[in-house]
């Protein structure tokens, strides 16, 4: 990078960041590195964030024109309502996706923040953009394989532009809002929402329709799943020994990963005894479960080990590491 935009960004970001430059004189070269620094970070997530919209733009684009569109299925969510609106009225699509989508963004805006609600607008925008601009090709004519491939591309489409920080279906944006008011779970209310957009697929266009539109629906959901959590599904291990300290170098040296250890107390017997003790919590690929499970067992079988999913992870010793022998 050449001086003088090193010079340019440093400057933005001192006038960006409160406190780095005042009435006491200019910022010292801790704070011009610092404040550089945290610019670069800004630049490189933001310019990473719409790489990954534009990916699923037109992933979300050729799904619609490549497969669903032409054979008249539909999806779930607000897509699904913008599909079902455009085979019965024939109003262009990239007119309906805008349109069903403006009370979400602007429930996005109320609920979740402002810097969503922009990469949202920017998203559904460029959207009905592709769609109305960009030709593609009619792929195949075969119902099943529309239904998954459809799906499958639609999917990856609203996985990447979430990875990226926005959505172009906004019904997880209701969900979460009435989840609040209501006190249900997100899920719940997704299954109510598309089970009243099937229900009117299968009144309003054909019972084999709808059911078609249903197995789009579970391959957009499941490549959904598969590109917001990844391939590797990590697993969240909380482990209470007496042999807390051998579990640790165990965890370290066999498996490669980090353990954060906390100070704790068990409890046990009848009067509700407390001990001192190492708790020693990990995180893992399900793939490991089992030779954790072993190597465990080889160090106190009667250890009580606790398990959660867990949806992502960033930092620390998750990724394997070459071990030093």
């Amino acid at each position: 990078m050449s001086a003088y935009w090193k010079k340019w960004i440093t400057r933005k970001a001192l006038k960006t960041v409160p406190g780095k430059q005042g009435p006491d004189g200019p910022a010292s070269p801790y704070q011009q590195a610092r404040s550089y620094r945290e610019m670069l970070i800004t630049i490189r997530h933001t310019a990473r964030d719409f790489l990954l919209i534009l990916m699923g733009v037109f992933s979300a684009a050729f799904g619609f024109k490549g497969f669903l569109l032409s054979n008249g299925f539909i999806d779930g969510g607000a897509t699904g309502i913008s599909l079902l609106i455009s085979a019965l009225s024939f109003i262009p699509l990239y007119l309906l996706i805008i349109a069903v989508n403006i009370p979400f963004m602007v429930l996005g805006y109320t609920t979740i923040g402002r810097n969503f609600a922009i990469k949202t607008v920017i998203a559904i925008s460029g959207l009905a953009l592709v769609l109305a601009t960009v030709p593609f090709p009619n792929v195949t004519n075969d119902n099943l394989l529309v239904a998954i491939f459809g799906g499958f591309f639609l999917g990856a489409g609203i996985g990447l532009t979430v990875r990226g920080g926005a959505v172009i279906d906004g019904t997880e944006i209701l969900a979460i809002y009435l989840s609040r008011k209501m006190g249900t779970t997100i899920g719940d209310i997704i299954i109510l929402i598309n089970i009243l957009i099937f229900s009117a697929a299968a009144y309003f266009l054909s019972m084999e329709i709808a059911l078609y539109s249903m197995i789009t629906y579970l391959a957009a959901s499941k490549t959904l799943d598969f590109i917001v959590e990844g391939i590797e599904e990590y697993t969240g291990v909380t482990i209470v020994s007496a042999h807390s300290e051998e579990i640790r170098q165990m965890i370290i040296n066999k498996l490669g990963r980090g353990v954060t250890v906390y100070s704790g107390k068990r409890g046990y017997g009848k009067k509700g005894e407390t001990k001192d003790v190492d708790i020693i919590y990990t995180v893992i690929t399900r793939l490991e479960i089992n030779k954790l499970h072993t190597e465990i067992e080889k160090i106190e079988p009667d250890a009580f080990v606790v398990m959660s999913s867990v949806k992502d992870t960033r930092g620390g010793m998750i990724k394997k590491r070459r071990l030093k022998h």
